[in-house]
């Protein structure tokens, strides 16, 4: 459990359902937050235990008949991915929910993070929130993002847990009640960020691997309205990327998440993207700083 930051130092709390997903999701904001002297910690919900191994070069005999090694080399990732990020971590204890798949999708295993009551799922992060005191805290959106249960789950847990933490009445014995001052949601892939990405690979004469996905991909035109914040941060792309191939059983660094040319990415796309969700100080939006109307 982490320690109380020192007096004035701005603190900024990520929830998130994987190891992993606090490096593909806001982790160059992360680096930028770091740099400027934030302290960042990140609450990973599970451990990541049901994940498939998505990088074909990442071998290790046995590990997919074992549930407890893939769950300890997914530690190891995250270790090096704190580090390369310069953040603190805790674990919430929970256990992978897995992507059933199939139609109907199959019942959760029992005892998954997905399936544990609500109250009890949000105890950890409560009682973490009252440790760190965060002034900002992320998370994901009622879709989770994209629907996997985890991610949802997630989301449910953080606002559950950003309400509870401030009230002294509820979970009395996890601390002293804290209000956190700000709640987002990520907004990672708007189809107008695809859009400027594929623009710029064409005018590049690069092949776009967003082509097929903006020809057959649904989009809501009311979420994509939901934007609020967006944080310049492109000089750490390459923090990010680094962080990410430390994630070796999920990462193929030379797969999809390096198709596009850093430079084209920051050209095209140089922030990070967030919907302000809750605030209990005065802000103007649109923003360009998750800490607008605490600094």
């Amino acid at each position: 459990m982490v320690e109380n930051a020192e007096a004035g130092t701005l603190r900024l709390m990520h929830v998130h359902a994987h190891p992993d997903d606090e490096s593909s999701k806001g982790a160059a904001s992360t680096a930028k937050y770091v740099a400027e002297g934030v302290d960042v910690h990140v609450a990973t919900c599970t451990g990541g235990e049901r994940g498939s191994i998505l990088n074909p070069a990442f071998e290790h005999p046995g590990i997919l008949e074992n549930p407890e090694l893939i769950a300890e080399i997914r530690r190891e990732e995250m270790d090096k991915a704190r580090e390369i990020l310069g953040i603190t971590q805790d674990w919430l204890g929970f256990v992978d929910s897995g992507w059933p798949e199939g139609n109907p999708k199959p019942p959760l295993e029992e005892g998954c993070f997905a399936l544990v009551p609500i109250e009890e799922a949000a105890a950890p992060l409560v009682r973490l929130i009252r440790s760190f005191r965060p002034h900002v805290l992320t998370t994901y959106d009622e879709n989770g993002g994209y629907p996997h249960p985890d991610h949802i789950k997630c989301h449910e847990v953080s606002v559950y847990a950003f309400e509870a933490a401030a009230d002294p009445e509820r979970y009395p014995d996890l601390g002293e009640a804290w209000q956190v001052q700000k709640l987002y949601y990520h907004h990672g892939w708007s189809r107008a960020r695809i859009e400027a990405i594929n623009a710029a690979m064409e005018r590049h004469g690069l092949e776009s691997p967003y082509k097929d996905w903006l020809e057959t991909r649904e989009i809501d035109p009311e979420h994509e309205k939901r934007l609020t914040t967006r944080v310049p941060c492109s000089e750490y792309f390459e923090v990010r990327d680094r962080a990410l191939i430390a994630h070796a059983t999920q990462i193929d660094p030379n797969g999809f998440w390096f198709a596009v040319p850093r430079e084209v990415q920051a050209e095209a796309w140089p922030t990070e993207d967030y919907e302000l969700v809750k605030s209990f100080v005065d802000t103007q939006l649109p923003e360009d700083d998750l800490f607008a109307g605490l600094r």
